[in-house]
């Protein structure tokens, strides 16, 4: 006996969605959630941003999303561990709160040798990350083979500091950042 071929084929499709529902429930799920709202306090000492600073590149930062701390190989953009020995020497005549700040605010300024332009410019969208926010990264950064030094009255060429001798500002970013201060959030308690 010969079964049709209209329920053959109905046969088939639901073998094969049934297949495939299987296997897509072996998957493991993970929900992902915006990256939380981190409220910076206007008294934060540097070892406080510098766990904030650690918080926002995981977070809202997303920089561990191509830079490493600590890896070898081949990697997309420059490992992290000990960046902050490397930056106090990294260009002629800038401090290394003032490469941080040209990294992050011109992220196109200096290219790290070995590696391709494409770090995008993290105080506007998509990242949009505040001075604040920036100035607490920048404590992290000095963390990983330094001591922080800056705080959130740090002052820097991208916010309200003269710039570097032979460096010009930027065309689009204002001498006093992309935020201003009425934006630092506190948190009452």
């Amino acid at each position: 006996m010969t079964v049709p071929i209209i329920p053959r084929i109905a046969a088939l499709v639901l073998a094969t969605t049934a297949f495939y529902g299987y296997v897509g429930q072996m998957v493991p799920q993970k929900e992902v959630q915006p990256p939380a709202e981190i409220v910076l306090k206007t008294d934060l000492t540097t070892a406080d941003m510098a766990k904030v600073g650690r918080e926002i590149m995981e977070g809202k930062g997303l920089c561990l999303t191509c830079h490493t701390i600590g890896k070898s190989g081949s990697l997309r953009f420059p490992d992290l561990a000990g960046v902050d020995a490397r930056a106090k020497t990294r260009e002629p005549g800038l401090s290394d709160i003032d490469y941080f700040a040209q990294a992050m605010y011109e992220p196109n300024a200096f290219i790290v040798p070995g590696f391709n332009p494409g770090m995008p410019t993290i105080n506007k969208p998509p990242i949009g990350l505040t001075d604040q926010e920036i100035l607490c990264v920048i404590a992290y950064l000095q963390s990983l083979g330094g001591t922080p030094t800056v705080t959130l009255q740090t002052s820097h060429r991208y916010r309200g500091g003269a710039a570097p001798a032979g460096a010009a500002p930027s065309a689009g970013v204002s001498p006093g950042g992309t935020q201003p201060e009425a934006t630092l959030k506190e948190e009452k308690r």
